[in-house]
């Protein structure tokens, strides 16, 4: 199955919404997609899986690599998802620990509570 990738919004957060599968041969547009937007210098990402069927080990790769930069800026990168499929490959990496992980766009985007 194909990825497609569509990054949305120029001011605050950048949504990149997520469509397909991330897997070993589609991971480098992914890869690609969020440098460019690291680039462009938005540091603050949110991406939607919403859309997202399946993703390996290499798109968990991926995701955390871009983490690690946007941290190194300042900014977060934080996940949609409401997929079991695919909420239980960050269960059983621990990754959910390591990302916010939220239901909607929205919830993304707020500020996050204070402590």
């Amino acid at each position: 199955m194909d990825l497609a990738v569509t990054p949305h919004g120029a001011d605050g957060p950048v949504v990149v919404t997520i469509a397909g599968e991330v897997d070993v041969y589609t991971a480098p547009l992914l890869r690609e997609a969020l440098d460019r937007e690291i680039a462009a210098g938005h540091v603050r990402l949110v991406v939607d899986l919403e859309r997202v069927d399946f993703i390996d080990s290499t798109g968990l790769g991926v995701l955390v690599g871009r983490l690690k930069s946007v941290r190194n800026g300042s900014g977060w990168l934080r996940i949609v998802c409401t997929k079991e499929r695919v909420l239980k490959v960050f269960h059983l990496t621990g990754l959910d620990k390591v990302f916010r992980i939220v239901d909607t766009v929205e919830a993304a985007t707020a500020p996050p509570p204070a402590s």
